[in-house]
């Protein structure tokens, strides 16, 4: 399992890298969308300078969330990348809708557009977007998994650019550029909600997986000394590091010594499991707790 240093050690880069490839590459969209009058360039030309915000800020808030924690957020900076991730999902939605009011009128009022540039464009996008997609896909944020899902939109964009611009070479079809950008768009925002809702469910504190909390439960049962477990929270920071609250009953009163090989013990077996900062509290077998079924 890697150390959650090791998991955020290099996103950062990754991000400033992607940053300056796609706001580069949306100049070179802009004019190409110009002098193709392709509508589905210039949307995604649209998108990529919206894209260029969102990694701007992703790639703040990613540098933010690695410092550590003080006096004013005790737990760090980790939930700056959530928050990174929400206003990235926004702009995106927001750039999709632009899209679709863009491209349904062009359906009913097709254009012609420039096959030759457009096709060139296409090779140039999915080389382009493609690098950047690979180089944020090792991430395990929920900000640097967002900055995928626009990269990912891009690299099939362009797939799909690149295949209309082969058929407009050969068949006088115009009314399939609009019709490509607003399938891409609908694809795309079925993606973005369900990353919206993951990013809300780190916000308010959702468990990271729904079974992970009987998983913790069955494992640490087949701890020597421990009788039952409860009162147990558990949640995420980023989507990658994870935290969690027990309060164990044990089966005989233990020594300072005995409990701190307990303790030891189990963050070990929730290390294992993926949960990365315990807070645990030691009861006797049958002892009242006012937390109980909290």
């Amino acid at each position: 399992m890697h150390s959650h240093s090791e998991n955020h050690e290099h996103p950062p880069k990754n991000l400033e890298y992607a940053f300056w490839l796609n706001a580069g590459f949306a100049l070179v969209e802009l004019a190409g969308g110009i002098a193709t009058n392709s509508i589905a360039v210039l949307s995604d030309a649209l998108h990529d300078f919206g894209d260029s915000i969102a990694l701007g800020l992703a790639w703040y808030f990613q540098r933010l969330s690695g410092r550590k924690r003080d006096k004013t957020f005790s737990f760090g900076y980790k939930r700056f990348s959530v928050l990174g991730a929400l206003i990235n999902s926004l702009i995106l939605l927001s750039g999709s809708c632009i899209i679709l009011v863009e491209a349904i009128p062009r359906i009913l009022h097709p254009q012609p557009v420039h096959a030759t540039g457009m096709l060139l464009l296409a090779i140039l996008g999915i080389s382009v977007n493609g690098l950047a997609m690979i180089r944020l896909k090792t991430g395990n944020t929920q900000n640097e998994k967002v900055i995928t899902i626009h990269f990912l939109e891009d690299v099939l964009g362009w797939v799909a650019v690149l295949l209309v611009s082969i058929i407009l070479r050969f068949y006088d079809l115009p009314v399939l550029d609009p019709l490509l950008s607003v399938g891409i768009t609908l694809f795309i925002l079925v993606r973005l909600f369900g990353s919206l809702r993951q990013t809300f469910r780190i916000l308010l504190q959702g468990t990271p997986d729904i079974n992970r909390s009987e998983e913790i439960r069955k494992q640490l049962l087949t701890v020597p000394d421990i009788n039952d477990i409860h009162d147990l929270h558990l949640w995420t920071m980023d989507g990658s590091y994870h935290v969690a609250t027990i309060h164990l009953e044990v089966t005989k009163d233990l020594s300072l010594k005995e409990t701190e090989i307990l303790k030891a013990r189990v963050r070990k077996e929730l290390q294992a499991l993926g949960i990365e900062h315990t807070t645990l509290e030691i009861e006797l077998q049958g002892q009242d707790c006012v937390m109980n079924d909290c």
